[in-house]
């Protein structure tokens, strides 16, 4: 399988400072070619969110770099990887908050990390930045671990409720300022011709589903140059719609 990959940020109309981090590479390995990608939003109105989210990108960046390749010296084990994964935000969740205590402030930030495989991706998430899969449909693969997303799956709120309900953004979970995390984890085929997405929330309040679907869906995606443009289009749209947060999308097209 091959890759083509692409990541954009953009600071947004309001704030003085872009909080979020992402990372995006493809890397060449004894069982094939992977794309490894991470995405942190580091969390608005908590001091030096931008500090939280940097520090879980390197933090998986240099597990990519460090633990991978002796991964991919036999079959990948997606049970070894989610518990190397988990030890990163445990331990990343720790050194935030210890930092956060020195420095006198709260900070945190979600994550959503994701690798690609031939055959098969592996997801995991804390918070509410998401990944998709875009074929024939667009389809969340992971669960958002906000307040409102709770009540959804209790039958509390209607999933319309939800997108307006003013507590969209309270978290149930957030890194460096819960005293304990629960990562998720998802596993499933990795699909060629196929478009995998990760984005913060400031990405997809203000837009459509089928907006997203438009300009992502592999058959309109050629090239890096494509997969840029049609990126910034949307983080424009949401900002002519007054998104107010931070907005960043990673996209990975496989072909």
């Amino acid at each position: 399988m091959n890759f083509i990959v692409s990541a954009n940020t953009d600071i947004g109309i309001v704030k003085d400072t872009n909080q979020d981090s992402l990372s995006v590479k493809v890397i060449n390995t004894p069982i094939g070619r992977m794309s490894f990608a991470v995405l942190c939003d580091g969390m608005g109105g908590l001091a030096k969110g931008e500090v939280a989210s940097a520090s879980v990108i390197r933090a998986f960046d240099t597990w990519a770099k460090q633990e991978l390749p002796s991964l991919c010296n036999a079959p990948l084990d997606e049970n070894v990887i989610r518990v190397q994964w988990e030890k990163i935000l445990l331990d990343q969740n720790t050194a935030i908050k210890t930092y956060g205590g020195r420095q006198g402030v709260r900070l945190g930030t979600t994550a959503v990390v994701m690798l690609l495989t031939e055959n098969q991706y592996y997801v995991m998430n804390v918070g509410d930045s998401r990944a998709y899969e875009i074929t024939e449909h667009l389809t969340q693969i992971t669960n958002d671990q906000t307040f409102v997303a709770r009540e959804v799956a209790l039958g509390n709120m209607t999933p319309e409720q939800a997108e307006v309900d003013e507590r969209r953004s309270v978290l149930l979970q957030c890194i460096g300022a819960s005293e304990e995390v629960y990562p998720d984890f998802f596993t499933g085929p990795a699909r060629v011709n196929a478009t995998y997405m990760l984005c913060s929330d400031g990405f997809r309040h203000e837009i459509t589903p089928g907006e997203i679907y438009d300009k992502f869906q592999p058959g309109v995606l050629w090239d890096d140059r494509t997969m840029n443009q049609h990126t910034i289009d949307l983080i424009e749209l949401n900002k002519q719609r007054n998104e107010r947060d931070n907005i960043s999308v990673v996209l990975v097209r496989t072909f």
